[in-house]
């Protein structure tokens, strides 16, 4: 039975460009949008063991590699699957703090052992940095013990606003709308880490036809603008 609601779950990166959308996409499907996750979290509360507890929703956005996985376990309709946007990786400092150089791989390098603490995301950004930036530039042994993961959805941005962390990375789109920070962005580009983030209709849809017009639409021209305002590389398909 179809509702006149459309409920949506989405990763932090792409929150900010489809909370300025809702206003148009409700008036495209004639229907009222209801957001029911704006992080990928931590725990139960997690958009994955949401979807695997077959919870109601309608489209999912996550980062790629995680939206193909959803299909694989048959949560996510497969003919559905749609590249939305580009998600580059930034650095956040307190508001009024010195912001140190990352211009360079050396400079990133000398800024992250220099550092007192630093904060990291539970998402795709948190796990290159950890995993494999560190790793790379051969200071993890040094680095990873003053690193802090940020669980249960909560933006890196605001444990730095709150003077908890002395830098802190995220996807960019998810620094930009946080208050009380200064951003430096990109990360240098010889080990930028650009993020796919993607949609598709969940298994649990009660309206298929409502959420793939929600999906046609942000993939489209009309989008874009506010995507690109978000901090994302919006990745248009009409």
């Amino acid at each position: 039975m179809k509702t006149t609601e459309i409920r949506i779950m989405t990763s932090g990166a792409f929150t900010a460009a489809y909370l300025a959308l809702i206003p148009r996409l409700e008036q495209l499907t004639g229907k009222k949008l209801v957001t029911a996750a704006t992080s990928i979290g931590t725990g139960e509360n997690s958009i994955p063991n949401r979807l695997r507890r077959r919870e109601s929703v309608d489209v999912v956005i996550v980062a790629d590699s995680v939206l193909r996985g959803f299909i694989q376990e048959g949560l996510i309709v497969a003919d559905s699957y749609t590249r939305l946007a580009r998600s580059a990786i930034g650095m956040a400092v307190r508001k009024g703090a010195p912001k140190p150089d990352i211009g360079t791989v050396d400079a990133l390098t000398s800024t992250l052992l220099q550092a007192q603490s630093i904060a990291y995301s539970a998402s795709v950004s948190g796990e290159y940095l950890t995993h494999e930036l560190l790793q790379r530039l051969g200071i993890a042994d040094r680095v990873l013990p003053k690193c802090r993961r940020i669980e249960g959805g909560e933006r890196v941005g605001a444990v730095i606003a709150r003077g908890e962390a002395e830098i802190g990375f995220q996807q960019i789109s998810e620094l930009l709308p946080v208050p009380g920070i200064d951003h430096i962005t990109p990360l240098p580009p010889a080990v930028q880490k650009l993020s796919i983030f993607s949609a598709g209709v969940a298994a649990t849809s009660s309206d298929s036809d409502a959420a793939r017009a929600v999906i046609v639409f942000l993939s489209s021209l009309a989008a874009s603008e506010s995507i690109k305002n978000s901090g994302l590389e919006p990745i248009e398909k009409h």
